[in-house]
This record gives C-alpha cells, structure tokens and sequence, in this order.
C-alpha cells in the first residue's frame, strides 16, 4: 500500500474517532443549558440532579474528545507537510480564532461548570455553563470555517509556485464566509445536538424499561424528545440547502452523491441504489428527475453529471460517496419519523406505554452518530481528488520525506491507544448510566474526580 493512501486511512481513523466526542460535547452542553434553566425558574431538584449527573457525562466525552483532537494537529506536519505549507495562513487564522474565542471561553467556565455545585449561586453555575456551551459551538464554528475553505476556497491569493505555493488570505472575511461555510456549519450543529438529545433519550428510555428513575425519567425523556424533533427537522431543511450549495460550487461531488453520470440531463433521486463505476449504471429505486425537481423545481432541468469533468478530475470512489450520502440521508428521515411518532403518543398520552418505542429509542443512539460520520465521509471523499477544491491534489499534498512503513507503523499504534481510550470510555459510561442521576443513600455532593476514582479503584 503506497504513501498516499496510508496517511488517508491514518488521518480518516484518528478524526473519525475524535468526532464521535465533539457533537456528544455539544449537543449534551445544550442539554444542561435547558435542564438548569428549568431548575432555577421551577426550583424542582429533579432539573438540579438531571443537571449533575448529565454533567458528568459531558465531562467525560468532552475529556477524550480533547485529548483525540491533538493528535490531528501532529498529523498535518508529519503526514502532509505539502498541505500545511500550502493552507498554513488559512489555518493558522482559523486555529487562532479557535484558541482565542473557543478554548479560553470554555477552560474560563469549566472548572465552575464541574466543581461549583454548591459553592457558587445556581445563576452564575448557569451563566458558566452556558460559557462551556457556548465555547464548544465556538469550536465547531472556526474548524468547519477551516474545512469549508479547502470545499470552497475564497478570499486568497496563491504566492509561489510548484511545491512552495501557498495560499495567503487576502480579506479574512470572505476567508471566514466562503460560499460552503454557513450552511455546513449549521448542519454540523444540528447533528451534534441530535447525538446528544438522542444519548439522553437512550439513557432515560433504558430506565423507563427497567423501572427505574421513572419520574425524574419522564422529565428528560420529554425535553429531549423536543430537542431532538425540532432538530432533526431542522436537519433537513440545513441538508437541502447545503446539497444547493454543492450543486453550484461543487458539482462534480453531487453527480457522485446521486451517480449522475450524463453530462447534461435530468438527475434521478434514488432512494437507494449501488452505482457501477465501469457501465455508468445505477440499480436501485428512484424517483425519476427528482434530483432536477430538487434543485430548479423541474423534473426535466439538466443537471451537471461526471461525464462533463475530465476523468482525473472525477471523485475516483463514487460508489462510496454514493452509499454514504444515502445512509446519511436514510437515518436523518428514520430520525423525524421516530420522533414525530414519538410526539403523536405524547399529545394522545400514551408515549410511556409504548415499550416497543422505547427499545427503539435505546438503540436510536447511535443513528445520529453513524449519519455524522458517514456524511463527513460522503463530503471528504466526494471532493476528491483534491484535498483543496480545484488548487491542490490530495496526490500533492502528503509528506515526501514518511514512508509507508512508518505511517503504518503509526497507524497500529494509534488504533491500540484509541482502542484503550473508547473501552475506558464505554466502562465509564456504562458504570455512570447504572449508578444512575442520584444515590437516596447520599445527599453529600461529591467533585467529579472523587466519582471517576471510585469507579477506577479496586473494591476492598
């Protein structure tokens, strides 16, 4: 296996794991915001537990998720070292920003957030959590800022030439506002407050089956289930407009997302399908001239097929990109039905008595992760072949200097401690989920350290 494709697979693995933490951060920081709000405006203690335990739960997926994210910063000198010189001023801008109005913002407030209960006032915890919150959103924001330039490059000039080109910003602005950036951003934020609104459905709905915490249960159950409705709508409205987004400033990455091969004729919708590379032929159920209908509102409108790029020019996997659009697509749609479903039995009053929808729920967890994933895959791999849309190669762009062997090396390695790390971290969210939001045997908070201890020490 050559260069090229071992620092591909080593830098999918690392961020692909990194990124099961981020949206979780997010979407529970979200949670807590509400579940605190609620307390101090009702003073029900059920909200001031929810709060807690929900708490440490963050904590944990916000530790792994910063220790993963590191480790990608190593992997841009070592790896591609070509990539970083040539996109160095885009991101040195866009990580500053994020150490600046992200990283400060939330280390300011994360120790409150943690380790204040009952030694600061219920707001100002509130106004510490919402810093945390806030702080996490920051992040995505100048990370996704990051990505959307090399989708849509804007607000640059190109200084140097061959190996020692880089792109330098000329107006920071437009950098920051590139054609892809809002509407990505916004369905990365959705996505990640439907990973953590569903991680809360999982847990409650788990207790509802087995008699436990029932009436605390119900509470978070209900407000999660509105989070997660709202959103999951809200997804599809962000996805249509990014996918108009991709029509115009990357075309050749729609024609792969629906293997639209003809060069200018009405695209197909499929619902699902398996694309043939070699006969240009997709098989599965569609809905004829859906794509056009999408787009211009015409079943019969022209749209941009692979056939109008150059071959070298093309997305080369475009069976994969297709399968992962689809599955991302498939699992948004089964998340508004669930919910919406769910919602219908809570205006009849029937929600709770529905165990069949609550195993549904349990297992739901990991449905926004998987559509996370897999559309960070469908829109990195359908941007290929380049690793900056239409300036640089990802051929270009890795470090002449690595070997094979010592990427693969690295990559064993890296799937060894990633391993250790999603054990330890299932162990410990497993043993917080049965130890439960509270202990009637103690009514003494104790600091989250002192818990995590606990669970790592030997009984005696």
């Amino acid at each position: 296996m050559d260069t090229e494709i071992l620092a591909r697979i080593q830098f999918a693995f690392t961020v692909a794991f990194h990124y099961i933490y981020p949206p979780l951060s997010i979407g529970l920081g979200l949670i807590l915001v509400i579940f605190e709000s609620l307390y101090i405006r009702t003073k029900n203690k059920e909200y001031h537990q929810l709060a807690k335990f929900w708490t440490k739960i963050f904590a944990l997926t916000f530790g792994i998720g910063v220790v993963t994210g590191i480790v990608m910063e190593f992997e841009f000198g070592t790896n591609w070292a070509v990539y970083s010189r040539y996109v160095g001023d885009i991101f040195g801008s866009a990580l500053a920003a994020e150490g600046i109005f992200a990283f400060a913002l939330e280390s300011g407030f994360l120790g409150v957030l943690l380790f204040g209960w009952n030694r600061v006032k219920p707001w100002v915890h509130l106004v510490s959590t919402i810093g945390v919150f806030f702080g996490s959103m920051f992040s995505a924001i100048w990370i996704v800022v990051a990505n959307s330039w090399q989708q849509t490059p804007s607000g640059y000039h190109i200084v140097g030439e061959g190996l020692h080109a880089r792109a330098e910003i000329t107006d920071f602005w437009a950098m920051v506002f590139n054609p892809s950036s809002v509407d990505r951003l916004l369905h990365v934020w959705l996505g990640a407050f439907l990973a953590g609104s569903f991680l809360v459905l999982s847990v409650h709905a788990y207790y509802l089956l087995r008699g436990r915490y029932e009436d605390i249960s119900r509470r978070a159950f209900r407000i999660a289930l509105i989070v997660a409705t709202v959103f999951s709508l809200g997804q599809l409205m962000t996805g249509h407009r990014s996918a108009d987004g991709v029509a115009v400033n990357q075309p050749a990455k729609l024609a792969a997302l629906e293997g639209h091969f003809e060069a200018k004729a009405p695209a197909d919708m499929y619902l699902f399908g398996w694309v043939d590379k070699e006969t240009q032929q997709v098989t599965g159920v569609k809905i004829p001239g859906g794509l056009s209908f999408l787009l211009h509102y015409d079943f019969e409108e022209p749209v941009t097929g692979l056939n109008a790029f150059p071959e070298d020019e093309r997305p080369p996997q475009v069976n994969a990109v297709f399968q992962f659009y689809h599955i991302m697509v498939a699992i948004g749609m089964t998340l508004i039905g669930l919910t919406l479903l769910a919602c219908f039995f809570w205006w009849r009053g029937k929600l709770f008595d529905q165990r069949w929808l609550l195993w549904a729920f349990v297992w739901a967890v990991f449905l926004p992760q998987i559509a996370n994933q897999v559309g960070w895959f469908a829109a990195e791999m359908g941007r290929q072949p380049w690793v900056v849309y239409g300036l640089l190669r990802t051929s270009d762009a890795f470090s002449q200097s690595v070997t094979a062997n010592q990427i693969l090396f690295s990559l064993i390695l890296f799937f060894m401690v990633y391993a250790l790390l999603f054990v330890l971290f299932i162990y410990l969210l497993n043993k917080k989920i049965k130890n439960g939001p509270y202990n009637e045997e103690e009514t003494e908070d104790r600091p989250l350290t002192h818990e995590i201890a606990n669970v790592l020490t030997p009984k005696q």
